[in-house]
């Protein structure tokens, strides 16, 4: 008979760490070094940022539902249910407030009228930090599920 405990508690962790490998690509590698491409102009990497943070986050969201699903079906204790918990919250904050409200702001910037990073954009980079360290902590916490 096959073990389906076995394939969950594996996927509890290398679903974070996927995870958590895209957020890294996505967030701290690849959008920081598309503003400093010289031939992008502002408006235009903005959009590219737009589109690229909407496709992520319905990513995030099917990431979400895997973890969720392996959690439950690994029996793991309440630690990683909580993480789970928590990655949902930090999403729906960003899908609900900030992603909206930032799509407004690159809407609203024109070719000749350069704005600052929004108090949004911090909020948004500081969501993602936690993202990466809830990710961190729930894949760490899944290794140490294995070894007992």
């Amino acid at each position: 008979m096959f073990d389906y405990s076995v394939v969950a508690r594996a996927g509890v962790i290398i679903v974070p760490a996927i995870w958590l490998g895209l957020l890294i690509g996505v967030s701290f590698i690849a959008t920081p070094v598309k503003f400093t491409a010289l031939s992008l102009d502002l408006p235009t990497a903005l959009d590219v940022g737009r589109v690229t943070f909407s496709l992520f986050n319905k990513v995030e969201w099917g990431a979400l539902a895997i973890l969720v699903v392996f959690l439950w079906l690994s029996d793991w204790p309440g630690g990683g249910t909580l993480l789970a918990t928590w990655l949902a919250f930090l999403i729906i904050i960003q899908s609900a407030f900030l992603l909206p409200t930032l799509n407004f702001y690159i809407e609203t910037i024109s070719q000749t009228a350069q704005k600052p990073p929004s108090f949004e954009h911090f909020a948004y980079g500081a969501i993602e930090i936690v993202k990466a360290v809830s990710l961190a902590a729930i894949a760490i916490l899944g290794i140490g599920e294995q070894q007992t």
